[in-house]
C-alpha cells in the first residue's frame, strides 16, 4: 500500500469514513484477499505508517524524494520491492494498492491475482471502468490563438455527440495494480504514463471508482461504502 502524507487535503489518507481510516478500506480489503500472503506499507508519514500497521502492515520509510508532488510512483515502488529483497520476501506478483481509494474488494484482487498468474504473458492486470463522458474524442486544447481545438488530431471526419456512438473508452481505476515482478525490476518500458506495467495489460472491468483529492470526495467514498464494501 502506498499513500504520501503530503497532500494538497491533509492528512487525507487517514481522514474518517463512517467512522475509520480512509486507507482501511483497501487495507483491510487486502488483508482478506486469499492470494496475498505479505503485507507492507510505503510512506513518508508517521501517522500513515502506524495506521496501516495497526491492520497488520510491515512499515516502509521512504525517502523524502520519493513523497514530493513530482515524484513518480514507480519510485517508491521500487524502494519497497529493495526492503522486501532484503527482508527475503521479493514476490513475483506484487498488489499495489493505493491508500487514498476505498472502491477495492477481496475478490477484485483474488480475482486479478488469479488472471496474472493463468496469463504468465501479461505485465500486469489492473482494474479499469468504462467513461464515454470523458473520451479523448471529446477532449480539447486551447491552441496559440486562444481558441479551442481537438485534443486529438488524427480523427474521423464526423464525432458523433453522443458518447453512445463512439467506441468503448476505459480509465484505470486506480485503486489497486497487479504488478509482474520480473518486468518491473527488468528496467523496460511500456505503455505511458505508466510504463511500468508493459504492454500486455490485463483489463478487469469495474463498475466505478472513488478516489479522495478533496473534501466532497469523502461523502461520496462514504456512499460507495455503505452501499458494496465487504468487511468480511
Amino acid at each position: 500500500m502506498t499513500g504520501r502524507g503530503n497532500n494538497s487535503l491533509k492528512d487525507k489518507n487517514i481522514l474518517k469514513v463512517l467512522g475509520k481510516s480512509l486507507l482501511y478500506y483497501p487495507a483491510h480489503a487486502a488483508r482478506m484477499a486469499k492470494s496475498i500472503d505479505s503485507w507492507y506499507c510505503s510512506s513518508d508519514d508517521n501517522k500513515i505508517l502506524e495506521a496501516a500497521q495497526e491492520e497488520g502492515y510491515t512499515p516502509i520509510m521512504r525517502p523524502p524524494e520519493y513523497a514530493l508532488p513530482n515524484a513518480q510512483h514507480i519510485d517508491c515502488i521500487l524502494h519497497a520491492l529493495q526492503f522486501m529483497k532484503q527482508n527475503d520476501d521479493l514476490p513475483d506478483i506484487l498488489v499495489v494498492l493505493l491508500a487514498n481509494n476505498v472502491s477495492v474488494k477481496s475478490q477484485w484482487i483474488d480475482d486479478c491475482v488469479r488472471i496474472k498468474k493463468e496469463h504468465a504473458e501479461t505485465t500486469a492486470v489492473v482494474p479499469v471502468y468504462e467513461d464515454n463522458d470523458h473520451h479523448p474524442l471529446r477532449a480539447k486544447t486551447i491552441n496559440n490563438d486562444g481558441f479551442l481545438e481537438l485534443y486529438e488530431k488524427d480523427v474521423p471526419e464526423t464525432i458523433s455527440t453522443n458518447r453512445q456512438d463512439l467506441p468503448r473508452c476505459y480509465f484505470l481505476s486506480h485503486n489497486f495494480w497487479v504488478l509482474d515482478v520480473p518486468y518491473l525490476l527488468s528496467g523496460k518500458h511500456g505503455q505511458q504514463p505508466w510504463y511500468f506495467m508493459g504492454d500486455k495489460i490485463f483489463p478487469y472491468l469495474i463498475d466505478e471508482s472513488v478516489d479522495v483529492h478533496q473534501k466532497v470526495d469523502l461523502l461520496v467514498a462514504e456512499e460507495w461504502v455503505r452501499k458494496y464494501y465487504d468487511d468480511k
